[in-house]
């Protein structure tokens, strides 16, 4: 996700389990700090009507968290129903051409070769050194047509990426274009929880029995043509649903009639994402982490380690061969505040740094806190006891497996 720290703007707008009211300041300050006017979302009239306390995140005006419901109560609400949050300010890309699927792959360690017309897979761009750019969901419409859903705070550094290395492919006489979509054209909404099929089957002509779980397809909701992805990033069954900017309130109140849905903000989102055991761009993974550092080795499809014709793939298949001296990990602790951002994690035996935090929050879904973040590679086992610097104190803490809360995942048995 962003790149711009959830915990920073959660701190700023001091969240907690209980409804809060995000002061107007804490707008005026964040966009002060980039030098420009937040973007609304198409969705910006439709937040302010439904009571959503709105901050700057990554540029765009976000709620964090509606009137109605506390961070928590919507992220339980998302776990047991189903709840739309607003993710158009993520960037969403049309690649087309037919040497668009060989371009891709020049910038992701990513099989599209292998995959299925219409089917999706989570990958990243990579660095010369196997660092991360970004991480993104890309969509195989067909061999000659990509869709592309990618990080807000890397949108610049994205642009530019795609652009530069298509003009380079360009330039070798290959066909691949591609075409950046703002929220004046696309809105983005993801769909959450165990009850948000149902809810849709009844607003669309897409057998959702048929669309499992990574796969993609056109086709109308609520009388607006779609494209409908089976994703998201809270860890339960769900989709993300790309909708023409001006349909995009037409499209959400339609879902709203429904009893079983409502709206949810920035909060819920950080908290179910970390509960599912998943990356935010910026705090858990950036230029200077590999996917194996980040525990994220099964990005390298089997194809690409073979031919080894992606960024950085020196490193990455020795880091896969010989180890690495960090690595991504759960982290649990039982009682007391959370550990949040940069705590520092230390060995028990002899109260020496091993490695970090880098997300924290409280669990709704299991009481206590979830916590992930990177260890020296003798400290990764589940089960590992550890402690944590929490505003000064050493507090108690386990390494443990991820995610958290069991998926739910809408995959074919």
């Amino acid at each position: 996700m962003s790149s711009i720290s959830m915990n920073k703007v959660f701190h700023a707008a001091k969240i907690s389990n209980t409804k809060v009211a995000i002061p107007k300041i804490i707008q005026l300050r964040m966009y002060s700090e980039s030098g420009k006017k937040p973007v609304k979302t198409p969705l910006y009239d439709l937040h302010s009507k439904y009571g959503g306390k709105l901050v700057d995140f990554a540029g765009f005006l976000l709620p964090v968290q509606y009137n109605d419901m506390s961070v928590s109560a919507s992220h339980l609400f998302t776990r047991k129903s189903a709840s739309i949050f607003d993710v158009s300010h993520m960037l969403q890309t049309k690649v087309r051409g037919k040497d668009c699927v060989s371009w891709f792959e020049s910038i992701c360690p990513v099989d599209l070769q292998g995959m299925p017309d219409g089917s999706s897979s989570l990958t990243v761009f990579l660095n010369q050194e196997g660092g991360i750019i970004d991480d993104l969901i890309v969509t195989k419409v067909n061999d000659k047509e990509l869709y592309v859903v990618s990080n807000a705070g890397r949108l610049e550094v994205d642009k530019e990426h795609m652009k530069c290395t298509t003009e380079m492919f360009k330039k070798q006489g290959k066909d691949v274009h591609v075409e950046f979509w703002n929220t004046s054209e696309r809105a983005l909404i993801a769909l959450q929880g165990p009850k948000a099929a149902s809810v849709l089957q009844e607003l669309t002509d897409i057998p959702l029995k048929e669309l499992l779980f990574m796969t993609s397809r056109v086709g109308t909701v609520a009388g607006v043509q779609c494209r409908v992805t089976r994703c998201g990033y809270t860890g339960e069954d769900g989709v993300e649903i790309s909708i023409p900017a001006d349909k995009a309130e037409r499209v959400t109140e339609a879902l709203l009639l429904s009893n079983e849905v409502k709206l949810a903000g920035l909060g819920a989102r950080d908290s179910l994402r970390l509960e599912a055991g998943l990356c935010l761009y910026g705090n858990d993974i950036d230029e200077s982490i590999t996917p194996v550092e980040a525990s994220l080795t099964w990005l390298i499809a089997k194809r690409r380690r073979q031919d080894a014709q992606f960024p950085g793939s020196n490193v990455i298949l020795r880091q896969i061969k010989e180890g690495v001296s960090k690595r991504r990990v759960g982290i649990r602790i039982e009682e007391g505040a959370p550990g949040r951002k940069d705590a520092a994690l230390k060995n028990p035996s002899n109260s020496e740094v091993v490695g970090k935090v880098t997300s924290g929050c409280p669990s709704p879904s299991l009481g206590g806190n979830v916590a992930m973040g990177y260890v020296a590679e003798g400290f990764k086992k589940s089960g590992t006891e550890l402690l944590v610097n929490i505003r000064g104190k050493d507090v108690p803490c386990v390494v443990a497996k991820m995610p958290f809360v069991p998926s739910k995942y809408y995959i074919k048995k």
